[in-house]
């Protein structure tokens, strides 16, 4: 559970900044190809991430959906 955590919470960030792909995502956050699909998968079902496109490679991006940040 710990790792899905963290692994979302990476995601998350990275798409915070920009919209990316599942390689970009991948260099970024240095998680494996299964991991980060598996990742945006279950946001998406959540209605947390959409992906944009007809065509591969697919760019994913937050829909706002979800838990706001705090401010500091």
């Amino acid at each position: 559970m710990r790792r899905g955590l963290t692994a979302r919470t990476r995601l998350l960030q990275v798409l915070e900044k920009k919209e990316n792909d599942v390689k970009g995502l991948m260099n970024t956050t240095g998680l494996g190809y299964n991991v980060v699909v598996h990742h945006l998968r279950l946001l998406g079902a959540e209605g947390v991430v959409v992906k944009k496109g007809e065509k591969k490679p697919y760019v994913w991006q937050l829909t706002g959906v979800g838990q706001q940040r705090l401010p500091s």
